[in-house]
């Protein structure tokens, strides 16, 4: 089993920054890729950002291209989401995923975290 643990959200002014963080454990951690997603209210989960976690290679949603950067750290099986000038609209639950069983599904989510940006 593995476990994926979000954290970093909160609350900060149309302009900030803020970073969020998660951090798989379980079984011997090896995924094809992890994601970010994020849910706002009366809104559909949306896919933020993916990283594909042994070449690296990133992909970003129109919406945060240019704002925010995904990363991981493979050593401590830790992934990031940087977000820079955050906007009223960045406002929602964000969710970190894995692909672990394959490369094409998120199989595994974390619990999220709450990213609330003030006008």
């Amino acid at each position: 089993q593995v476990q994926l643990v979000e954290s970093g959200g909160g609350l900060v002014q149309a302009g900030g920054s803020l970073r969020l963080s998660c951090a798989a454990s379980g079984r011997t951690f090896s995924a094809y890729r992890m994601g970010w997603f994020r849910q706002a209210p009366g809104k559909e989960r949306e896919f933020v950002a993916s990283i594909v976690w042994s070449g690296g290679n990133t992909y970003y949603a129109n919406s945060v291209k240019g704002r925010f950067t995904i990363s991981r750290d493979n050593a401590k099986n830790t992934m990031y989401l940087q977000m820079n000038s955050l906007k009223p609209e960045d406002t929602a639950v964000y969710y970190c995923a894995a692909a672990i069983d394959g490369p094409l599904a998120y199989d595994y989510w974390g619990q999220g975290t709450q990213v609330t940006v003030s006008s």
